[in-house]
């Protein structure tokens, strides 16, 4: 695709999102800037239920950098105090009591976030499949939904292991990935805080189309990820153009890319 046909393209993006009851790709938002409501559906305190509100705050990080206003609420069975203290930990920004909430604000779309097996509320359902804990036994879970000794020294470790594979696969959570994405993180954050020394680039078009393409379609993060790799390794993007596209990027992605900033004032 040539650089005018990828903006072509991306100048009509619109997020398209699996609905769990046909397979189908629909409009996440049918009425352009239209209000839409984003309702996450908990069972609990656990991964697989912080995989749910993680996946939530996505699709509202996503949709409101596509413009359109969001209403994001938290329909929880149980343990709510410490889901939302989790999701808080790891970066997941407020929601709003969601039970018996009605149509309210005359929102033009729903998008239910439910675990697989979970709820099964009227209107498109964005289905989360479960995380699975292979080696982490030990004290009882702290904020993180996981238990000590193993659990991050850092909540958005967590936060970047549940993102590296996609929503729809069952997850195995274990140590070898919480310590593949610490890595990671460190090793990010550190080049960011690098780039940011560099003469300030803009995004190049092309790198921008692809990451936009990546979180329009179905909400791939792991697309964004892959995207974020290809520009650390490609030795044509500017340094300045670097740190300009991982800082977009974590408008969606909230792992606080740039925490590291002034450290090699």
């Amino acid at each position: 695709m040539t650089a005018r046909a990828r903006l072509c393209a991306y100048a009509h993006l619109v997020l398209r999102i699996t609905d769990a009851r046909t397979g189908e790709l629909v409009d996440a938002t049918p009425a352009r800037r239209g209000l839409t409501r984003v309702e996450a559906h908990t069972r609990g305190f656990d991964p697989t239920n912080l995989r749910v509100l993680l996946v939530a705050d996505l699709l509202v990080r996503a949709l409101e950098l596509g413009g359109t206003p969001v209403w994001a609420l938290l329909d929880g069975e149980r343990d709510l105090p410490e889901l939302r203290a989790a999701g808080a930990a790891l970066g997941v920004r407020p929601f709003e009591e969601g039970r018996d909430a009605g149509p309210g604000l005359g929102e033009a779309q729903v998008l239910h976030v439910v675990s697989e097996g979970g709820a099964t509320p009227d209107g498109v359902r964005v289905a989360v499949a479960p995380v699975h804990q292979e080696g982490l036994g030990g004290d009882a879970p702290d904020a993180t939904g996981l238990p000590a000794p193993n659990r991050p020294t850092e909540p958005t470790v967590l936060r970047l292991a549940l993102l590296t594979h996609p929503r729809s696969s069952p997850l195995r959570l274990d140590q070898a990935a919480l310590d593949e994405a610490a890595g990671t993180l460190e090793r990010w954050r550190g080049a960011v805080a690098a780039w940011a020394h560099r003469p300030s680039r803009p995004i190049p078009d092309t790198v921008r189309v692809d990451l936009r393409t990546a979180w329009e379609d179905d909400l791939d993060a792991v697309g964004v990820l892959r995207v974020l790799r290809a520009v650390e390794q490609d030795p044509e993007v500017p340094d300045g153009a670097r740190f300009e596209t991982y800082a977009y990027a974590d408008r969606l992605l909230g792992l606080d890319l740039t925490r590291a900033l002034g450290a090699l004032a």
